[in-house]
């Protein structure tokens, strides 16, 4: 049997999808800025695209800009907004549980003049609205909060944080890297006070290379690319119009059917946890303490610490029994050092090496889950044998 439990790092692309991109690859492939027929037609495909996606995040067509993914989207909002408001201020405040899209890029504006609060987190990965209250200042532009930790799955208070944030100050404006997050919850930017929101479109079984960035209509940007002014100028280069359309088409598949999928996920997550449980000296990072079985988490993400076994041992061994698990994010996944999110959370330091990330999507089955589960209970002591007699 093979168990993909990887899908936080990408997910398998819908099949419809898959026949829809090649159909415009094959028939629809001209240019979306050439003024004739084709380019009409690749036009056409994106403006389909845009309006699926505003539908879905309940804003306008205009606030939806492609990008090639999440990595490109956070770059553009943080560095975007930087430039665009340093006359205002040069004081910006992310946590320190972000994805490295986030973390380095400010590391970058750091480097430039800029001032950064990093917000520390609780047991369960969550940070404190009173910590971020605290850092509040006068000459504060951005906040930058994501939705949903790759890691861990903890999921942030966003709407308070956003009714936060404009209580002490109209202006300043709030990012969120959606990436976990978009598919797996509701995501209302206007009702929750967001001015960015960052996607990707492989994270929600489209393809790889493309994503957005929502950018409320009032918010200004200094691009990050120039050449063809494509985008209103804000994101020069042609348009990936395959993956556009294939992002959306992926992206309403996901909301249309949204109760149902949740509903599968949390269970899955849920028979995930009992049974890790039932494997000696095993920790779930990540839950809140008033919901042992997940609940107020992503659905799709349960990441264990098994003491006395190091992570890259368990992650092959489980890729022999054809079960595919990552050791953390799989965008840091080949530098071992421990995870920055973990430490965040106090998770012991023996434990830090020794943890593993299951994460599930809509393909994901109770008896994949029931087999990884009885491999674990046969790996898991034998590799502590091991480990010992080293």
């Amino acid at each position: 049997m093979e168990v993909y439990l990887d899908n936080s790092a990408t997910t398998q692309v819908f099949p419809e999808v898959a026949e829809a991109m090649t159909q415009i690859m094959c028939l629809k492939y001209g240019n979306p800025s050439s003024m004739h027929l084709k380019g009409m037609e690749a036009e056409n495909q994106i403006r389909k695209a845009k309006e699926t996606l505003a539908g879905i995040l309940k804003c306008t067509e205009k606030e939806i800009l492609f990008t090639s993914g999440g990595t490109e989207s956070d770059n553009l909002a943080l560095r975007g907004v930087a430039e665009a408001y340093k006359r205002r201020g040069k004081h910006l405040i992310t946590t320190m549980i972000e994805h490295p899209a986030i973390l380095q890029t400010m590391k970058y504006l750091e480097e430039q003049g800029f001032e950064v609060t990093y917000l520390p987190v609780d047991g369960s990965g969550r940070i404190r609205l009173e910590d971020l209250q605290a850092a509040l200042r006068e000459d504060t532009i951005l906040v930058s909060i994501m939705h949903t930790n790759n890691e861990v799955g903890a999921q942030q208070p966003i709407a308070e944080a956003g009714a936060l944030i404009k209580k002490y100050n109209p202006e300043i404006l709030f990012h969120v890297d959606a990436v976990q997050g978009f598919g797996k919850a509701k995501v209302l930017p206007k009702k929750m006070n967001v001015d960015l929101l960052s996607v990707s479109g492989h994270k929600i079984h489209g393809p790889k290379g493309i994503g957005f960035l929502y950018v409320a209509d009032k918010v200004r940007l200094k691009p990050i690319l120039f050449g063809g002014g494509q985008q209103g100028n804000l994101r020069s280069g042609t348009e990936n119009v395959p993956g556009i359309a294939g992002m959306a088409m992926a992206a309403k598949k996901l909301y249309d059917a949204y109760d149902a999928d949740i509903d599968k996920l949390t269970q899955l997550k849920a028979l995930m946890i009992e049974g890790l449980r039932q494997i000696e000296n095993v920790q779930i990072n990540g839950l809140l303490p008033e919901a042992p079985n997940g609940e107020g988490t992503a659905p799709h993400i349960v990441s264990a610490s098994f003491r006395g076994v190091r992570s890259e041992v368990l992650l092959h061994a489980l890729e022999e029994k054809g079960i595919y698990v990552s050791a953390g994010s799989a965008c840091s996944s080949h530098k071992p050092q421990p995870s920055a999110t973990l430490k965040a959370m106090g998770v012991e330091k023996v434990l830090l090496e020794s943890t593993i990330r299951f994460s599930f999507s809509v393909f994901t089955t109770q008896e994949e889950l029931e087999y990884t589960l009885s491999v674990l209970r046969e790996l898991v002591p034998m590799l502590r044998m091991y480990t010992r007699k080293r």
